[in-house]
């Protein structure tokens, strides 16, 4: 992962520990329902954009090296494992 990428998804990360404790106070101080599922569909919102931006990164960095590399069975391992994670339902 390029030193950018992982500062981005560092910060992103960070600011979802945030989000996620806020989540449990929610829960701890008996708020509204409604408010607390809001809540965790940002949480998860942010989490999905995370995982955009990984896969992106794996896409420019590691299948791109590979099929640079000509290495026939280290593209077919990477395209592979992008395969496994696309064919992941999306929620």
């Amino acid at each position: 992962m390029n030193e950018k990428t992982k500062q981005d998804c560092l910060r992103r990360l960070s600011r979802i520990e945030g989000q996620v404790r806020g989540v449990a106070a929610m829960v701890e101080g008996g708020r509204y329902c409604i408010d607390i599922i809001n809540q965790v569909a940002a949480v998860q919102s942010a989490l999905r954009k995370v995982e955009e931006v990984i896969l992106q990164n794996h896409v420019n960095t590691c299948i791109e090296n590979a099929i640079a590399s000509g290495n026939a069975e280290d593209q077919r391992t990477k395209v592979a494992e992008l395969i496994t994670v696309l064919r992941r339902p999306m929620r």
